[in-house]
């Protein structure tokens, strides 16, 4: 019998959009075929919160448990009751500021709800992962785990990987610069990844030959392609949004591509570089960007339930 195909799986972070992730990562370890290895997960932003209940759930206990932690994850971060009007609000003043409509200013800074909700997303992640043990869970025979954040003060993204991983790391993933505060991480702040690698791709590649994935599964939040002319505020808006999400994945992606294709020329050897095979898994659906920041249950159930669906396709 072959030996399994090495894997490795990169999410794209877009804020509530990453529900779909979530359903396409619990449809996949659900029917995780038996000739693949998942050899390392990688996320940004909401991709990050991703990675990480997926990769704890099946370091600690196997495929199942990751599905569970996913979904609970989630189910937490889904506005209920006084928070649905919060909710609806901030998407409405969203959508309003995506139409160019004048809205008054307020910094994270100056707003005590950027601090409290910071605060329940990291309650949220607490209550779920044991951070304290994730060093133990770490090894050379155990999937890479990457975390992407961008580097303030350095001018630079900045990963975290494996036992590097803490609360803080991934808070400041989903340190979105408009609506929370920068996380203070070893005397530099850090914001959201969605600057630099959304999703990070190099960490889980420059590994040791045995672990370096053969294929590369990106999911992938923002549209790649659209037809037509976005001509209103809203729809240039939307395009700006979703083309900047994708500027820094398709950099890394063509850098593979590109190593790829000198294999195949002959200029690298096979024995000394593994080609890896680069598939990705797109949300069709498309929505308005301000939809990036709502968090009602509906919602998010929606993108899940779809992710879900679309994972055995995939797999197919």
């Amino acid at each position: 019998m072959s030996d399994p195909t090495r894997v490795a799986i990169a999410c794209q972070g877009g804020g509530s959009h990453t529900a779909f992730t979530a359903g396409v990562l619990k449809g996949l370890f659900k029917n995780w075929p038996d000739e693949y290895e998942l050899v390392g997960i990688s996320g940004t932003s909401g991709g990050a919160f991703n990675a990480l209940a997926a990769w704890y759930g099946l370091v600690t206990e196997g495929e199942a448990r990751a599905v569970e932690l996913v979904d609970a994850v989630w189910d937490d971060l889904a506005a209920d009751g006084t928070d649905r009007f919060t909710n609806d609000w901030v998407v409405g003043l969203s959508r309003l500021e995506s139409m160019g409509v004048p809205l008054p200013q307020v910094s994270p800074y100056q707003n005590p709800g950027s601090e409290l909700g910071k605060q329940a997303i990291r309650e949220t992640l607490e209550r779920h992962i044991d951070f304290e043990e994730i060093p133990d869970h770490c090894g050379h025979e155990r999937p890479e785990l990457v975390v992407g954040t961008v580097d303030i003060n350095g001018g630079e993204f900045e990963t975290f990987t494996n036992e590097r991983v803490d609360v803080d790391a991934v808070l400041a993933s989903a340190a979105v610069p408009n609506l929370f505060e920068a996380v203070e991480i070893n005397g530099h702040y850090h914001w959201d990844g969605l600057f630099s690698q959304n999703p990070p791709i190099d960490d889980l590649l420059t590994v040791d030959a045995d672990r370096k994935p053969e294929e590369l599964w990106v999911i992938q939040i923002n549209p790649q392609e659209r037809d037509g002319k976005p001509t209103s505020l809203a729809e240039i808006a939307d395009r700006r949004n979703e083309l900047s999400g994708n500027i820094s994945l398709n950099q890394e992606l063509r850098t593979i591509e590109r190593v790829n294709d000198w294999i195949d020329e002959g200029h690298l050897p096979e024995s000394d570089f593994t080609k890896t095979t680069i598939k990705r898994v797109e949300m069709s659906e498309t929505y308005h960007c301000s939809t990036k920041v709502d968090r009602s249950r509906s919602f998010l159930s929606t993108l899940m339930e779809r992710g879900e669906e679309r994972a055995p396709e995939f797999l197919e």
